[in-house]
C-alpha cells in the first residue's frame, strides 16, 4: 500500500499561503485513494433566524490552517494511519430545499463509494437529514449523538417540513435512527412548551442538558452518553451553537449557558471505543464570528472527529 499523503509541511510552505483545504490536506482528486473525506455543504436556506452558514465550509477551512499532524490528546497521528482528503463542496440548490436535500443525498451516496467515512462541514442543520438517509441505507437505523443548544425535533416552520429545526423529527419518522440509543447533548434555553420535550422523547431521544453537565460534571455526562449509545453504529451531529456564545459567537441561533470548547472536545475524545459511521459539524455563520473564534473551535471539533475515525479504521 502506498504511503498516505498528509498535510502540506508548514516548515517548508507558510500556513497562510496556498488554497485552504481542511487542515491543508490533499484534495481528493490529487491522491489515488482515500479513507476519510471532509466535504463541505454550503447551504443555509433552511435557517429560521440569522443566515450565513452557506459560508461556513470556507471559513472553517481557513480556520484550520494551524492544525498539526499529531493529536496528543488521543495519541494518534490521524493523517499517517488513514488517507484523509478534502473532497471540496457539494453544490446544492439555494432556492429549493427539497431539491437541495436530494442533491446532498445523491452526492453523499456517490462519495461514500469512494471513501469509508464522510465528515461534513455545514451549512445549516437541514443537511443532517440526507446524510442520515445515506448512513442508514448502509447500516440500518443508527444511534444519533446530537450536540446542540436546540432539540431540532420540531415539526414545521411556516408549513415547511424540512428545515434546520426539523431534521431529527423527520429522521425518526423515516426510521433512520435507533430510538433506544439516541441522545441530545448540551441542549438549553427556552422552548415553545413542555410538549416539545414529550415529543422529543417519543421520537427516540434522551437528553444530557447543559445544565446537567454544569451540575454533575463532564465525566457524569460522558457516562450517561456512553450508556445510552452502547455499541450501535453511531452518527455524530454537532451544531456549533452547543458551545456558549463566548466560545462560538458565529452561529445563527445562539443561546447563553452552553458548553465550553474544552468540555466538548473532552466528550468527543471519550467516544474512542464507539463505532462512528459518519459525522457533521454545522451552523458556523462567519459573518457573526470574531477573530475566527467559531471557525477555530469548529476546525478542532472536526479534527477530533477525523482522529476518532482514523483510529477506528486502523483498528478495523
Amino acid at each position: 500500500m502506498t504511503e498516505n499523503v498528509g498535510p502540506i509541511d508548514a516548515s517548508q510552505n507558510p500556513r497562510y499561503s496556498g488554497i485552504a483545504t481542511f487542515a491543508r490536506l490533499p484534495r481528493i482528486e490529487d491522491v489515488p485513494r482515500a479513507d476519510i473525506a471532509v466535504v463541505g455543504i454550503p447551504f443555509d436556506s433552511g435557517v429560521s433566524y440569522r443566515p450565513g452558514t452557506r459560508f461556513g465550509p470556507s471559513h472553517v477551512r481557513e480556520s484550520s490552517r494551524l492544525l498539526r499532524p499529531y493529536n496528543p490528546a488521543q495519541d494518534v497521528s490521524p493523517f499517517a494511519i488513514a488517507q484523509v482528503v478534502d473532497a471540496g463542496d457539494i453544490p446544492v440548490n439555494p432556492f429549493d430545499i427539497t431539491a437541495a436535500v436530494n442533491e446532498v443525498e445523491s452526492a453523499a451516496l456517490a462519495l461514500g463509494e469512494q471513501v469509508s467515512r464522510i465528515v461534513t462541514i455545514g451549512g445549516d442543520h437541514t443537511v443532517a437529514l440526507p446524510l442520515l438517509r445515506v448512513v442508514a441505507a448502509k447500516h440500518g437505523p443508527v444511534a444519533v449523538l446530537h450536540f446542540d443548544a436546540h432539540l431540532d425535533t420540531w415539526d414545521t416552520y411556516f408549513g415547511a417540513p424540512i428545515t434546520h429545526g426539523t431534521p431529527f423529527r423527520r429522521a425518526s419518522e423515516e426510521g433512520l435512527i435507533d430510538l433506544t440509543a439516541s441522545c441530545h447533548v448540551g441542549t438549553r434555553g427556552p422552548l415553545y412548551s413542555k410538549q416539545d420535550l414529550e415529543d422529543d422523547e417519543r421520537l427516540g431521544f434522551s437528553i444530557v442538558s447543559s445544565e446537567y453537565i454544569e451540575e454533575h460534571g463532564v465525566e457524569a455526562g460522558i457516562q450517561r452518553i456512553l450508556q445510552r449509545i452502547g455499541d450501535r453504529p453511531l452518527y455524530v451531529s454537532i451544531d456549533i451553537d452547543v458551545l456558549d456564545p463566548a466560545h462560538a459567537p458565529g452561529t445563527g441561533t445562539p443561546e447563553a449557558g452552553g458548553l465550553t470548547s474544552r468540555e466538548l472536545l473532552r466528550i468527543l475524545r471519550a467516544l474512542s471505543a464507539t463505532t462512528i459511521v459518519g459525522a457533521d459539524v454545522v451552523e458556523v455563520s462567519p459573518a457573526y464570528d470574531h477573530a475566527q473564534m467559531t471557525g477555530i473551535a469548529a476546525s478542532h471539533v472536526l479534527y477530533e472527529l477525523v482522529t476518532l475515525l482514523a483510529a477506528q479504521l486502523a483498528r478495523d
